[in-house]
């Protein structure tokens, strides 16, 4: 038996494109604490990634094999750093991204997670509840969108009072309020224009779901069709933002069902391979749906604590570069609690009292790294786990987030 001649070059060059088959070149667009885990995350499995965000030393860019300081909304700026780095991925963290340049990326080849139709319109509140309510048909709150302040009182006239408002386009809870009497219509309206993103000047008002609680039910979709869910995380939030998160939350299996069902309806219409943060109230009568968002969700951090085989973080790396992913178990109950700024300030902070956290038996903590504060900015997160109940450990993870001072 003869083999055919490979020289030592040869032999590299075919290694070489062996591992360049196998590491792909990932565009992270926003680098806030969440990228900074995906690209720990991707950086486990051998990938490159390119870090973006408005401002430089952003949290992912701190981890990053690259980084880029662009502005996201600026289309030509875009198309710049595509063009310079020529990714194999495009992966969008934040909303505030001129998204319809994806549509031209993906006809380019480059793959846009989870999809160029998801990202587009996930990023804007009124095309995912459009098509939840009306394409899908899912079960939401009454809605109305607002261009003007004389249409907000429109949109309130029809959903009634209490409403919530939000900016189209935002995150974290940023311009979302409560309208319970006349004279919240105006506060409500100034301060969704305050928090909206981008150029984007809209707000959706919605009827006020009168629920026991929500849920985030972190939805996998992969490559080869097949759709995974994690346990349902509990979450509670002030000023539209999370404050603590637990996992798994306890509900009725009937709800979950529903729950579920209108998750894979959803993401199977926009389509594409990732991990989504479907966001559900929990009523007597069962689920509404309320929000999602193509990427991994802040309530989620609760899966550091190692609550599943997984966390999300991994589930989405793996998602994204078609890796199986043959299922999700959950392994432990855990919590997590943020801690937050109090100031403004464009100096680095520093971190008292963790030493006092450390010493908290079952339990972690990530510092982000931002390099500037301002009040309510989320700073870092406790975790908790254990066999304990989810309300043993939110308090433990309370307790313990206020051990950590921003300085």
């Amino acid at each position: 038996m003869s083999f055919p001649f490979i020289s030592v070059e040869n032999m590299w060059f075919l290694i070489n494109d062996y591992l360049c088959s196998m590491r792909k070149k990932i565009l992270l667009l926003g680098s806030g604490e969440l990228g900074k885990e995906f690209v720990i995350s991707c950086q486990r499995l051998g990938q490159y990634v390119v870090a973006v965000d408005s401002y430089a030393e952003a949290p992912a860019m701190q981890v990053s094999n690259a980084f880029e300081v662009i502005n996201m909304l600026d289309g030509d700026a875009l198309d710049r750093i595509v063009e310079k780095h020529q990714p194999d991925l495009i992966v969008p963290e934040i909303e505030a991204i001129r998204t319809e340049r994806f549509y031209d990326y993906e006809a380019a080849g480059i793959q846009v997670v989870p999809s160029a139709k998801a990202a587009n319109f996930t990023m804007n509140r009124k095309a995912i509840r459009d098509l939840a309510a009306i394409e899908v048909g899912v079960r939401t709150a009454p809605y109305r969108y607002a261009t003007s302040f004389e249409a907000l009182k429109k949109g309130v006239e029809f959903t009634g009072m209490p409403c919530v408002v939000k900016p189209l386009m935002s995150s974290s809870g940023k311009g979302q309020s409560v309208i319970r009497t006349e004279e919240d219509i105006e506060k409500a309206w100034n301060y969704a224009m305050e928090g909206s993103r981008g150029d984007l000047k809209e707000v959706i008002v919605e009827g006020f779901i009168d629920f026991d609680y929500e849920i985030t039910l972190l939805t996998v979709t992969q490559k080869n069709g097949d759709t995974l869910f994690c346990p349902p995380i509990g979450h509670r939030q002030e000023r539209g933002d999370y404050q603590e998160s637990w996992q798994p939350q306890v509900m009725n299996p009937e709800h979950l069902e529903v729950a579920k069902s209108m998750a894979a309806r959803v993401t199977q219409a926009l389509g594409g391979a990732g991990i989504w943060g479907v966001e559900f109230f929990i009523t007597k009568e069962g689920a509404y749906f309320s929000e999602l968002s193509p990427r991994p969700h802040d309530t989620g951090m609760v899966t550091l604590a190692g609550t599943q085989n997984f966390s999300e973080f991994e589930l989405h790396a793996r998602a994204v570069l078609g890796l199986p992913i043959p299922e999700i178990v959950a392994t432990r109950n855990g919590a997590s609690a943020v801690v937050l700024a109090t100031k403004e300030s464009n100096e680095w902070p520093t971190f008292s009292g963790l030493e006092k956290a450390a010493s908290y038996t079952n339990s972690d903590f990530r510092i982000f790294g931002k390099p500037s504060t301002r009040p309510y900015r989320r700073m870092a997160v406790a975790l908790t786990y254990g066999t304990e109940s989810t309300v043993e450990l939110v308090e433990k993870a309370k307790a313990m987030a206020a051990e950590i001072k921003v300085n």
